[in-house]
């Protein structure tokens, strides 16, 4: 009897608190984990921040060096296809800046939409790349519309 009394926490199924047995972390464990998720969270930022900043001078220089060649006659056509490509890539870049900042969901749909969206425009598409954006576009509008949370129904 005194012999099961000596017995060890592990043969009864007890953590000792070490790594082995799946214990609690240390405060040193807690200190780097924290130091290393808030050095991690301020990089993004700052990557956030400077595609954010990009987005705005690439979208004064679309309006001051491409919204006045539509205006100009000339082959308007191209030019509304690159003024749109221009667009759509601004809102690329802004919304892969918020999804670095707040990593949602929607955000990583969205990015691929304008991505899809923007492949759409180029003049050098094929008719099967033309089925099969438009279909995939169509499948993210309504995993967006219809799965994700806190979307209307």
């Amino acid at each position: 009897m005194a012999d099961r009394e000596k017995s060890s926490g592990a043969e009864r199924g007890e953590s000792d608190g070490g790594k082995a047995g799946g214990g609690e972390e240390t405060r040193v464990e807690r200190a780097i984990n924290r130091f290393t998720g808030d050095a991690i969270h301020l990089f993004l930022s700052l990557l956030s921040v400077l595609l954010l900043a990009a987005a705005v001078v690439a979208t004064y220089d679309t309006l001051v060096r491409d919204f006045p060649k539509l205006l100009v006659p000339s082959d308007e056509y191209k030019v509304l296809q690159d003024f749109i490509s221009n667009i759509l890539l601004i809102a690329i870049a802004a919304e892969l800046g918020l999804l670095l900042l707040f990593h949602r969901t929607s955000a990583a749909i969205e990015v691929i939409i304008f991505v899809i969206a923007r492949k759409i425009v180029t003049p050098q598409i094929s008719a099967l790349e033309l089925l099969l954006s438009v279909a995939a576009l169509a499948g993210l509008l309504v995993v967006r519309f219809y799965y994700l949370p806190g979307r209307p129904k």
